[in-house]
């Protein structure tokens, strides 16, 4: 299904590397051995720092890491029974933000009849099926351009759920985006991202989203938490822990649950 970001056109962003860096000297001998020692080392270096970084969110774990295109939408849906047990009353008037929202929001009214849902979608739905315009005709969901103010009054919502949409958004635009999530929740957030090493949106589907996900470690998203005054929500995100270590199920996302800005 084509889509396009609603409002505005995105911009391919700079997609980051970390470069070997080494000289060659031709008129001295080096032993093949340490050759392949340095290459090692330098390997293993890339790895912990790409994966590295327990921060203020200690809770937050990268339990699991899987090739190939994936969704963190699904994984929202897979994790509704988990949200509830570390919420509770949270869930009562619930905003999911991010592509696919139509079928989050069907997820989470057939849940629990208690349960009230919005969506936003970021992009066009133009060739969305019968059940999603539906929603959108019934004011369920709405298509809106993330990277401006939502038109939510302030803790319009007791929770927000945003999937498969900030691994988009530059710095830039994320400096603005998550704290106005924050803003409009009132019991909180819950943030599902991308772990380094996943792959996401192919060349083809590029025209989606406008540029590449780029999957951010946790050790990065705790340093963007603190620069943008956002705390972890300490008491959501043990019981969601919890809930994840007695069962079956674990997360192929990042999940990091914020406090709402009073």
């Amino acid at each position: 299904m084509a889509r396009r970001q609603a409002g505005s056109t995105r911009r391919v962003g700079d997609g980051g590397s970390f470069p070997f860096s080494g000289a060659s000297h031709s008129k001295s001998r080096s032993s093949p051995l340490l050759s392949i020692c340095l290459v090692l080392l330098g390997a293993s270096l890339l790895i912990w720092y790409a994966y590295s970084g327990p921060g203020i969110f200690k809770t937050v774990k990268e339990v699991s890491k899987v090739s190939g295109d994936y969704s963190c939408t699904s994984e929202v849906q897979r994790s509704v029974s988990l949200l509830k047990k570390a919420y509770g009353g949270g869930m009562r008037k619930v905003l999911h933000v991010g592509p696919e929202t139509c079928s989050v929001v069907s997820t989470l009214l057939k849940e629990d009849d208690e349960t009230d849902a919005w969506g936003v979608e970021p992009y066009d739905i133009e060739d969305a099926d019968s059940r999603c315009k539906s929603l959108v005709s019934k004011g369920l969901v709405r298509v809106a351009d993330i990277k401006f103010p939502l038109p939510y009054r302030a803790k319009s919502f007791s929770l927000v759920i945003v999937s498969d949409a900030l691994d988009y958004l530059s710095p830039k635009y994320l400096n603005k985006t998550v704290p106005e999530l924050a803003r409009i929740a009132s019991d909180g957030v819950v943030l599902f991202a991308g772990l380094p090493g996943q792959q996401r949106a192919k060349v083809a589907e590029l025209s989606k989203f406008g540029r590449p996900a780029k999957m951010r470690s946790a050790s990065w998203w705790n340093r963007f938490f603190v620069q943008t005054s956002l705390e972890e929500n300490e008491g959501p995100s043990k019981k969601f822990e919890q809930a994840v270590s007695k069962g079956s199920y674990k997360p192929a996302c990042q999940v990091f649950h914020l406090k709402p800005l009073h």
